[in-house]
């Protein structure tokens, strides 16, 4: 047994200083230190456990040391993981003491489903998205969870579109299954009509029996971030096909936007008005390019613009919301076809409590019966700093990727990518918070992120375009400081050169 604080401010300590703290000088820690950390771990289950005091010394001493430092370093520039700001962190430091299962609307027993009620529409008060407009709102894992939310909302809604057409409107999958519901609807296949695609939209169709076939790239030859208009309203016409349309908004490697502006969504939304369609909108990184009002992100927010028609939109909270992990966010038009395909029939130890206001329970519009209270962080980090503060923190990170995607223009070593024709201004306009990029000499650039993950200054993911090794510089931290992360990047990226060319052996 262990002892339990003696109050929940016990909790607080050290928590409310977390923005003061320097962060670590190396994101990554060594490889001694992850030899040691690894030889440390439990061999077997202690038969009468080491004690609470033995094992946080355990924790401190062994295990963190060969943790990486994602979440404290600004520096920290893969998988678009962003950090955890101090209310944020403070938050969940709670989350974990109160352990609320945030899946039943009881009004007469906690406010949990109160506070994740204000803390989605405070989120959609951010994004500039109207919350009467998307009453289905709830919290999820992160954006994979989310995508298969809105992949199974649209599959139920384009069967039943369908079927009504021909005179069966209680079909639902929810109900009678996909086959069922196909053949009542007279639909031969569901396609799912998007381009470049995010990985875990692909994992979504699989899970949902769509299957990853049914993704259909429509994009621009030239461009294939962007629709290829003519192409996406061929196969939305198609009379045995239903369709999902599902937007990029911003493509994962490139950070590219599917869209150019208002006009355009307008008319995908015409087209899936006219043949039963469902728009999902995959903004897990873009949707937040929303709260930016410079005219200096102009072409950010022209990829935003217009995302408020879908029907729904999947979002990341890990990611620039600077939230703990695991955080994803779902907005959805039609809370009733949520209720067909989520709700939990039957179980009346589920029932939600006497209550006149809105609020549906979680657990019947979404996934999950067992739910983290992940609201309590957004909740917290939303009060902290607001609109203006979360807009600033985006405007640091916007000028931190522009800052070092001109350096590797000016580059005689670094190309950056997509390589594209314009102007240098035009390019860096198009750059949101990922930069992605390759050596010249292509030796160096299938090895050029094994050496800067080795210099553990700075983390970068490795990623492909057009079949060619690259990498990929993610900003996504709320510590983000152009003034001092700028130089580092320079610097490793100078001294990486440097190193190659008095011979591919070195490594520094």
């Amino acid at each position: 047994m262990f002892d339990a604080p003696e109050t929940i401010e016990d909790l607080f300590a050290g928590i409310a200083s977390l923005g003061s703290e320097p962060p670590p000088e190396n994101v990554l820690p060594s490889e001694e230190a992850l030899s040691h950390a690894r030889s440390k771990l439990q061999a077997q289950l202690p038969i009468e456990g080491l004690g609470l005091e033995p094992t946080i010394k355990h924790l401190r001493e062994d295990v963190c040391p060969g943790l990486n430092a994602s979440s404290r370093s600004s520096r920290y520039y893969g998988f678009v993981t962003g950090g955890a700001t101090p209310a944020a962190s403070l938050a969940d430091n709670l989350v974990t003491a109160y352990d609320q299962n945030v899946a039943v609307h009881l009004p007469g027993e906690t406010i949990a489903t109160d506070v994740e009620d204000r803390a989605l529409t405070l989120l959609c008060e951010l994004l500039k998205l109207d919350s009467t407009q998307f009453p289905h709102r709830i919290f999820t894992t992160g954006a994979t969870g989310s995508n298969i939310l809105g992949l199974a909302c649209g599959r139920e809604h384009i069967l039943r579109e369908a079927a009504a057409v021909r005179n069966d409107s209680t079909t639902s999958v929810g109900e009678i299954g996909i086959f069922a519901s196909m053949h009542r609807a007279a639909i031969h296949k569901i396609q799912i009509l998007t381009t470049v695609p995010h990985s875990s939209l692909s994992k979504a169709a699989s899970i949902l029996g769509l299957g990853r076939a049914s993704l259909i790239d429509v994009g621009l030859p030239d461009a294939p971030h962007r629709f290829d208009m003519t192409k996406l309203r061929k196969y939305i016409e198609a009379p045995d096909a239903a369709s999902i349309v599902a937007i990029s908004a911003a493509e994962v490697n490139s950070g590219l936007f599917a869209t150019t502006g208002f006009d355009q969504v307008r008319e995908i939304r015409n087209m899936a008005d006219m043949y039963g369609a469902w728009i999902h909108v995959d903004g897990a990184m873009g949707i937040m390019g929303r709260i930016l009002t410079s005219p200096a992100h102009q072409t950010i927010l022209d990829g935003c613009a217009g995302l408020e028609l879908a029907d729904s939109i999947t979002g990341d909270g890990h990611k620039l919301l600077n939230v703990p992990y695991d955080c994803g966010f779902f907005f959805s038009r039609h809370p009733e076809i949520a209720l067909r395909v989520f709700s939990n029939p039957g179980a009346a130890y589920l029932a939600t409590g006497d209550s006149d206001d809105t609020i549906i329970s979680p657990l019947n519009v979404g996934m999950e019966n067992s739910r983290r209270f992940r609201a309590l962080p957004v909740y917290a980090t939303l009060t902290a700093y607001g609109s203006d503060g979360y807009r600033k923190m985006l405007e640091k990170q916007v000028e931190l990727s522009r800052a070092v995607a001109s350096f590797i223009m000016d580059s005689e070593d670094f190309e950056l990518l997509p390589t594209t024709e314009g102007t240098k201004e035009e390019l860096l306009s198009r750059i949101f918070m990922i930069v992605m990029f390759r050596a010249k000499d292509e030796e160096l650039s299938k090895q050029m992120v094994t050496r800067i993950k080795a210099t553990r200054k700075i983390y970068v993911s490795g990623t492909a375009w057009q079949g060619s090794p690259a990498c990929r510089i993610a900003v996504s931290n709320w510590r983000t400081d152009v003034n001092v992360d700028l130089p580092i990047i320079q610097s490793v990226l100078e001294d990486l050169v440097a190193a190659w060319k008095k011979g591919p052996n070195q490594l520094e």
